[in-house]
Order: C-alpha cells, then structure tokens, then sequence
C-alpha cells in the first residue's frame, strides 16, 4: 500500500510525486512509455526560470534523479483503469494491481497522427515524430516539417542543422509557436516556410519519396521532393481511459480547476492532460506541486 500512485512521469508527474514526497508520504510512480514526457525530446528548453538552456531530456533526467533519490518506487507499467474503492483505489496495469489512498493522474498527450492516408503506416518508413531522436538519419537530405507551434519550430531548427532543406510545412499564415522561434528560423537559408498549405498525399510506396500539397487559400496542389516529414501536428489527451470514472470534456481532458481536483474525491489531476489554456513546462511543474500537495492533504495525518 503507498499513499500516493503518480501516473505518468513527465514533469507533472515527476513534481507532484517530488512535492507528495517532501510531505513524508510513499509514491509510487507508473510509467509505460519513456521518463520525462514530451519534453524529454525536446533538443533545447529555454524558457524555465533561472535555467537559461538545457536539453529536454537533461532536464528530465535531472528531475526523475531527484524524485528517485527522495525515496519514490517506480515501475515500468501501463495503467489500464482505477477502481474506487470508498478510503482507498486501485490501479490496475498491464502488470498487476497497486493499492493506495490517492492517485494523480499525468499521462500528459501523444502526438496526434499526421491527417493523411497511410501516416500511420509510413511510421519508420519516413514519418517520425521525434527530430531529435531521428534527424541524423536525413543527414544532407531534404525533409519536411508539419506543424505551426513550438515543436514544429523547434524541430525545423534543430534539423536544419543536418539536413540539406527544410520545408515547413503549415496550414494557416501565422506559426502558433512563440515569436522568437520564428525569428530565429527566418534567418536561416536552408529553412523555407510553405504556409496556408496543407498535406494531402503522402508519394512513396515503401519508404517516403515526397509529399502532395495543397494551398488552402488559392487550391493550388503541387508536390515536393522530401526523404523525411516530421509531423507535429498536435497531440491528444491519454485519459480516455478514465472516462467512465471521472469527468472529461468533449476532447479528453479531465476537467479540472487550478486546484487539480477531479470530480471524484481522493483523484487528482497534473499537466498537459488537465483542461487548461497554457501547456508548458512551467505550467505542469505548476500543476504537479498543487496536486501533490492537495493529494496529500486528503491523505491527512
């Protein structure tokens, strides 16, 4: 029995299990995928107070060598449902079961697939969703980038380091991402803006050879010549799970205030899965002390 099971270790995770731990109470941390979440991928954070620049997964590196060394328990495991059981809940995973007396839910957001035929399967075939896990492979070649926010940004950057070309690829005329990514990228020559454009056909039968475009404002179509499309086209909430035992909105957000509470007692939630305007760093380490503090004032003495 632990007081406390954190589901998820990104940032949010990883915060709330560190504040819960500093209370005095025993976490258990459930992760399935990889330590650190979306930002662990991420090549360069520079917006997190008095940290001036670090890579995404130093920083998450950083934060789970902290939380392990408090005393958390962690186990690789893909939680699959909670059951209430009144005073205490149980997590079932792809492991086993896991007794306690509150959860705190912080499974973060997958990357959303690219809306085109076959991106699915053209994954590891010249679709990937990570630049800096797969950018070397495009070394000198020409890829392309799709997305309008900060990680297409970002992922157009880091790659225009090894690739020949970079198109990035967006379908409205302004980026989503913050104003000093989009200044950086127009002074580099390899990186050409393909804006109010859309996707609409992936060219390649084995491995990816090119992408069909689209302009949504003239419906001009066209087609370039890529090796490789980086897709950030957005991500969708991991929660659907719980949706028979908490309240969801219509996209998969657990619906929850500041105060990271749910709509049943001794269940909270942390980071980019909870209803919210801003996801970002600071806001999920934000969310992960409030959660691991009201978690643990629910406990009690």
């Amino acid at each position: 029995m632990h007081d406390i099971i954190v589901i998820g270790s990104g940032t949010a995770g990883m915060t709330a299990a560190l504040y819960a731990l500093r209370a005095g109470r025993t976490v258990l941390l459930l992760e399935g995928n990889g330590i650190g979440g979306q930002i662990a991928s991420s090549p360069k954070v520079e917006n997190f107070p008095s940290i001036k620049e670090i890579s995404g997964s130093e920083f998450s590196d950083n934060l789970f060598s902290q939380v392990m060394d408090l005393g958390a328990d962690f186990g690789f495991e893909n939680a699959t449902n909670i059951i209430d059981n009144g005073a205490t809940k149980t997590v079932k995973t792809d492991e086993g079961e896991h007794e306690c007396l509150a959860v705190i839910i912080a499974t973060g957001l997958k990357h959303r697939p690219l809306p085109v035929e076959r991106a699915e399967e053209m994954v590891g075939r010249g679709i990937s969703y990570c630049a800096v896990c797969d950018g070397a492979f495009f070394k000198d070649k020409d890829v392309a980038v799709v997305g309008g926010g900060n990680t297409a940004l970002q992922d157009a950057a880091y790659l225009s380091k090894y690739c020949r070309t970079v198109y990035l690829i967006h379908r409205r005329d302004t980026f989503r991402g913050e104003n000093s990514n989009v200044k950086a990228l127009e002074g580099k020559e390899n990186v050409k803006f393909i804006l109010d454009t859309v996707v609409t056909e992936l060219v390649g039968d084995d491995m990816i050879e090119g992408v069909k475009i689209k302009n949504v404002k003239t419906e001009l179509s066209g087609e370039i010549a890529v090796s490789g499309i980086f897709s950030a086209v957005g991500q969708n909430p991991q929660c659907e799970i719980f949706r028979e035992l908490i309240e969801l909105d219509e996209s998969g957000y657990v619906i929850a205030g500041e105060d990271c509470k749910t709509s049943r007692e001794g269940i909270f939630v942390a980071g980019d899965c909870r209803t919210k305007k801003v996801r970002q760093l600071t806001t999920a380490a934000s969310d992960g002390a409030t959660a691991g503090t009201a978690a643990s004032e629910y406990i009690g003495i």
